[in-house]
């Protein structure tokens, strides 16, 4: 009982960052849809804020990356390991989706999925293991992408896409992604 009475009386501490700070600016691009995010970095080098500024200001989307990106740096500044935070974030799915222009993340599959991505590349070992349940998004996109003939019963043996991990079909010697379009080069 002392246990409970102890965790709920423990207050998570904030860890602010200073006034005057180093930051990245990087420029976005997601199907088309630009922005920035800038990442505000502790002394230690280690992200404790971002900020998107979208190309359509005043916009819904701008006002929810607005606000997303608050509670993201408050979580950063509580203590949320951005390892987890990238683990719940990359690979979410919704519009804008697209190329990125970013050769090391290629098709993104929303805003999110982009900036986690790129945080991820950017302050993470790279050895760190893919986010849970990885293995099963991409079961899932494999049975939802169809072959030539739309029942995708004869891609049981076509590898999964480098980009987006969706089913490739077979196209020529090769393998063609229909969900991002990339090939396997064969």
């Amino acid at each position: 009982m002392a246990e409970i009475e102890e965790a709920v009386g423990a207050q998570p501490v904030r860890r602010r960052l200073p006034d005057e700070r180093k930051a990245i600016v990087h420029h976005f691009n997601v199907g088309g849809y630009e922005g920035y995010l800038t990442i505000g970095l502790y002394e230690d080098g280690r992200p404790g804020e971002i900020l998107i500024t979208t190309s359509k200001e005043g916009s819904t989307v701008s006002g929810l990356m607005d606000c997303f990106a608050t509670a993201v740096s408050l979580a950063l500044q509580y203590g949320v390991p951005l390892k987890v935070l990238c683990d719940k974030f990359s690979h979410t799915r919704f519009e804008p989706s697209g190329w990125s222009g970013n050769p090391e993340i290629g098709y993104a599959k929303s805003f999110m999925d982009y900036i986690f991505r790129y945080l991820r590349l950017r302050f993470l070992p790279p050895n760190s293991p893919p986010p849970t349940g990885a293995e099963s998004e991409v079961k899932a996109l494999a049975s939802a992408s169809l072959s030539g003939d739309g029942s995708g019963a004869d891609q049981t043996d076509a590898p999964a896409c480098t980009e987006c991990g969706a089913i490739m079909t077979r196209s020529g010697s090769c393998y063609r992604c229909g969900n991002c379009g990339s090939t396997s080069g064969g």
